[in-house]
C-alpha cells in the first residue's frame, strides 16, 4: 500500500462512516448554509428555476412536484 494511502485512511475525514455519516452531514450543512447566505447565488438559482418552469420542461417539473407532494414514485 502506498504511503499516501496509509495517511489518507488514517484521516477521520476520509474514513467511511457508513450511512448517517456525521462528517458528510456537517459538510453538506455548511455548504447549504453558505449557499443560502449568498444572495447572488440564491437569486441566480431562483432565476434558473423560474426559467425552467416557464420553459419546455415546465409541465414535467410541475408533474414531478405533484408526485413528490403525494409521495408517489414512478
Amino acid at each position: 500500500m502506498p504511503t499516501d494511502q496509509k495517511k489518507s485512511s488514517a484521516d477521520p475525514e476520509l474514513q467511511n462512516e457508513g450511512e448517517g455519516s456525521r462528517t458528510a452531514t456537517r459538510r453538506y450543512d455548511q455548504g447549504a448554509e453558505q449557499a443560502a447566505k449568498d444572495v447572488g447565488h440564491v437569486k441566480k438559482a431562483a432565476d434558473a428555476a423560474k426559467k425552467a418552469l416557464e420553459g419546455r420542461e415546465g409541465d414535467d417539473l410541475k408533474a414531478a412536484e405533484e408526485r413528490g407532494k403525494k409521495h408517489e414514485h414512478r
